[in-house]
């Protein structure tokens, strides 16, 4: 029985991987000691097709910076002969990545014999995320309300979960996860808050008060058409599905959508590019429902918190200039302070500091807006691990991820709060 079982778990592993096979691809890793090697680099990417994993483009490699890469398996030969011609060292940190796809589903799921029941540790596809929304908001109707704020260009509706006592208008912390599709810890980071805050109020003393007097904007998924592209097509699809005019390539980066110093940084006006920010600020349905949304609450929503992963770092404004925020040296404390917290449960280290020095800069991103607009708390949490699981992190890393980064969102809160 248990060998059939497995044979059953393995053949969905298979589908929810989806329908593009990358067998025999690799992911590299190369350290850029000087210029000349970041040349070079970017010659490689104008020659093979490199899906760059960190930084996010072409456009942000600098000399002594990791930067990894995804690379075909017509292609890896000719790759590693290029890199040893130029004495380039490097890692490989997939040998196979079809193999790492399939890794990744390592949770224990528990076969229902007609399906996998809702798990909070373990990936879930949009609609058992949709219906969870919807269940959740059922069960506990003195803490959480769900709420449409629009639909994505495939007519998908947008849900956002409002948590906290339904009962007064409060200050708000707005959380958004799963802006870009292959980032699969962040909408489960976005289930677990809420699964979080929900069982432990009444319990715990910290939320308890916290969802006493703020509310919590939580959008489980931003880029939903996008995250069923990756379950179903392309598990390393990263923008949404709109369509380009004179182009036939699909996508926008949402987090290059938003209407700050939009297209200013990188300005790529190439529609099959990863950044590719849109034919204008906020075109993107998707965008526009969130801005709007926050428009029509910014007397209360005092903060934003963005989750993307990999890199564990915690950042905070500006991405699109070197300048310091007006209230940096209140950002850094607080974030400070947050990787202190989610530090002390498992030790994980996390840097922390302004967008632009600490990662690269960038330009149009949904933090960065969010500040501009009022939200003077904004922060992006760039979640586990560095690089030797990426975008593929295990299931049985979810729980440790979700916990300690629940440290840090409570020590954000309870700051605002004050």
């Amino acid at each position: 029985m248990k060998s059939v079982l497995l044979v059953i778990s393995i053949a969905a592993a298979f589908a929810i991987a989806g329908t593009r096979n990358f067998d025999g691809e690799k992911v590299y890793r190369v350290r850029l000691r000087n210029e000349k090697q970041v040349g070079f680099i970017k010659y490689l990417a104008r020659i093979v097709q490199l899906d760059f994993w960190h930084p996010d483009s072409a456009h942000k490699i600098v000399a002594q910076m990791d930067v990894d890469f995804r690379v075909g398996a017509d292609q890896c030969q000719f790759t590693e002969t290029l890199l040893e011609q130029q004495d380039m060292q490097y890692t490989i940190l997939f040998q196979n990545v079809q193999e790492g796809i399939e890794k990744q589903f390592d949770g224990g799921r528990r076969f229902t014999g007609r399906r996998y029941s809702y798990s909070y540790t373990t990936y879930n596809s949009w609609d058992k995320i949709s219906a969870w929304t919807a269940k959740i908001a059922k069960r506990l109707p003195k803490l959480v309300s769900r709420i449409q704020i629009g639909s994505t260009f495939e007519d998908r509706p947008m849900y956002l979960l409002k948590v906290g006592k339904q009962d007064n208008i409060k200050k708000a912390i707005f959380l958004d996860c799963g802006i870009h599709a292959r980032e699969w810890i962040s909408p489960a980071f976005c289930q677990w808050f809420v699964k979080e805050a929900t069982e432990t109020y009444g319990k715990d003393k910290t939320m308890t008060k916290l969802l006493d007097s703020l509310t919590y904007y939580v959008l489980p998924v931003f880029n939903i058409d996008g995250y069923v592209y990756t379950w179903d097509k392309d598990r390393f699809w990263r923008k949404n599905r709109s369509n380009n005019s004179n182009s036939e390539c699909i996508g926008t980066d949402l987090n290059r959508n938003f209407d700050n110093q939009w297209g200013t940084i990188d300005n790529d006006n190439d529609p099959c590019s990863e950044i590719y920010p849109g034919p204008a600020a906020e075109s993107e349905v998707e965008t526009k429902a969130v801005t709007a949304f926050i428009r029509d609450n910014l007397h209360s929503i005092k903060a934003y918190l963005s989750f993307h992963s990999y890199s564990q770092l915690l950042l905070y404004p500006y991405s699109y200039t070197y300048d310091p925020a007006p209230n940096h040296k209140i950002l850094d404390k607080i974030a400070e302070n947050a990787v202190k917290a989610l530090s002390s449960l498992y030790y994980t280290k996390y840097k922390y500091g302004p967008i632009a020095s600490t990662i690269y800069p960038c330009s149009g991103t949904s933090v960065d807006w969010a500040y501009d607009e009022g939200m003077k708390y904004a922060f992006v949490f760039e979640l586990r691990d560095k690089g030797y699981y990426g975008f593929l992190l295990p299931e049985t890393l979810i729980k440790p991820t979700c916990k300690e980064t629940m440290l840090a969102v409570k020590n954000i809160s309870s700051f605002i709060l004050g």
